[in-house]
């Protein structure tokens, strides 16, 4: 019998998979949870084999709660289950150590296809993620990973809170330059303001390189 801890905010959501899990006689819910301080105290009580993660949780992001799970239970592999179907969540979420990613979206069978083929030991992306990612294969990359050398100073400095007049001055180039260059690498990174830009330096720990 396997194991699992389902983590969600929502009580009609973690009904609904709970029933559609332990459909299937070797799988069983062990505990359900709402919070991150409560995933934290179930993972630590019953060292589950699986547990399936909501990113949106009244007290905090999904992300950093996936590393800190793995730091109580190595052996527990997580599949994320969530709404968020685009970057830096899926990228964030496999580089914390998450082993699936399966949205919202998708046929409910998806998720028990999802745990299975973790406990088997492969990484898993729901059938959405899949379609996406053949369509355009870089999307597997890290996001960042795309940014020039130039887009990563502008994203580590507007992270930081500078304007894009500051920006100019502290890299000793044009205004017009930082706009073409903030374009680029927004698009690039899947953001639509400055304060996405902070999320993502700070889910990464580069604000304190951002000078």
């Amino acid at each position: 019998m396997h194991s699992i801890v389902l983590v969600d905010d929502h009580a009609i959501v973690r009904e609904g998979f709970k029933r559609l899990i332990e459909l299937e006689p070797d799988l069983d819910v062990v505990a359900e949870c709402r919070c991150a301080d409560d995933a934290v105290e179930a993972v630590n009580h019953w060292r589950p084999d699986l547990v399936a993660l909501d990113l949106s949780l009244p007290d905090g992001s999904g992300l950093p709660l996936i590393e800190h799970l793995l730091s109580v239970a190595a052996q527990t592999r997580i599949v994320v289950l969530s709404m968020h179907d685009g970057e830096p969540y899926i990228s964030e979420a496999l580089r914390r150590g998450a082993r699936g990613y399966v949205t919202k979206g998708v046929a409910p069978e998806e998720l028990v296809a999802g745990l299975r083929a973790v406990m088997q030991g492969e990484c898993f992306l729901s059938s959405d993620l899949r379609q996406r990612r053949a369509e355009r294969p870089d999307t597997g990359l890290d996001p960042l990973s795309r940014l020039t050398a130039r887009e990563r100073e502008v994203f580590l400095l507007l992270a930081g809170g500078r304007t894009p007049k500051q920006v100019a001055g502290a890299l000793g180039i044009g205004q017009k330059t930082i706009y073409i260059h903030r374009a680029s690498l927004m698009g690039k990174l899947g953001a639509g303001s400055e304060l996405d830009l902070y999320r993502l330096a700070s889910q990464r720990g580069l604000l304190a390189t951002s000078g």
